[in-house]
């Protein structure tokens, strides 16, 4: 009996071994470490995260929505997005109200680190809170890119370096983006505007453009005809010359407000949907660019 209970031991012992071996050779094989897996809630922070994260070994980027989602106001999380979740080490979100569901997250998942990237930024505030679309500012979403080297830098400091070299690069490029609109923008300043839901005012702020009526406040929810003839009777009032759909919402309440004052319709990027390629950002808000200034000349 004990010597059936020593030749049991013994094998039980070298299967061990040959196990750790395997084990050793896998972590050998990835430089001594399991891939780093990273979820971003949406589209903006997506392509900031593809830009400081380019070419770090051993990370997986993935985005928990689809592309095409857009602004994740009352957004449901699905079966989908939870199993993207349940792998994962880093969410990287937005913050400032943007994703609810955040909380739910944090209490299904307590051992994944959160970042929020507009923690700590000066934000614009209504009386349903405070306004999360950060990012449609160049400066602000500079400031996000700021946010997320240095904390991915701290979660993963083996590759710090790396990180900052991509981040800064990728930040020269958006104070480019943003020299070129300052100067294109500056004779436009004052100059007032109304855009199709509460997106815009960051960018507003920042440019120097007035924001006099937003014509879709409850995105998913047309506006009332009420809220219709008030934002004709402010259009009216300020002599608007421009007004703003975006082509993540239905146009026809801006269609149905053209018709009525004749003022043209342009269209606004808030960023929130487009290609999977590193400069999707820059391109969109120089093609912002494009569309003011044809709308404001």
């Amino acid at each position: 009996m004990a010597r059936k209970l020593v030749r049991f031991v013994f094998i039980l012992l070298t299967i061990s071994y040959f196990v750790l071996l395997v084990i050793n050779g896998v972590a050998s094989d990835t430089g001594g470490r399991r891939k780093l897996r990273v979820v971003t809630t949406f589209y903006p922070m997506y392509i900031m995260a593809v830009n400081v994260c380019k070419d770090v070994p051993d990370l997986e980027l993935t985005n928990l929505t689809s592309a095409d989602a857009g602004c994740l106001h009352d957004y449901a999380l699905t079966t989908t997005d939870m199993g993207k979740l349940e792998s994962a080490d880093i969410i990287i979100a937005n913050g400032a109200g943007m994703e609810s569901f955040l909380v739910r997250i944090s209490r299904r998942y307590p051992r994944l680190k959160i970042v929020e990237l507009a923690q700590g930024l000066p934000l614009i505030k209504n009386s349903a809170g405070p306004n999360p679309h950060v990012w449609v500012s160049v400066s602000r979403a500079i400031d996000e890119v700021r946010n997320l080297i240095q904390f991915m830098a701290r979660i993963d400091a083996d590759h710090a370096l790396l990180y900052k070299k991509n981040g800064e690069n990728y930040i020269g490029r958006l104070k480019a983006l943003r020299s070129d609109m300052h100067a294109a923008l500056a004779a436009y300043r004052g100059t007032p505007i109304v855009t199709f839901h509460e997106a815009f005012p960051y960018f507003a702020e920042e440019f120097g453009l007035k924001i006099t009526a937003v014509i879709d406040r409850e995105p998913g929810s047309a506006p009332s005809a009420k809220e219709l003839a008030g934002t004709i009777r402010t259009i009216r009032k300020y002599r608007v010359k421009a007004l703003f759909t975006e082509p993540q919402y239905p146009a026809a309440p801006a269609v149905a407000i053209s018709r009525e004052t004749g003022v043209r319709l342009s269209r606004l990027d808030p960023a929130v949907t487009g290609p999977d390629v590193p400069d999707a950002y820059i391109d969109i808000m120089r093609e912002n660019l494009s569309v003011l200034q044809k709308a404001l000349r």
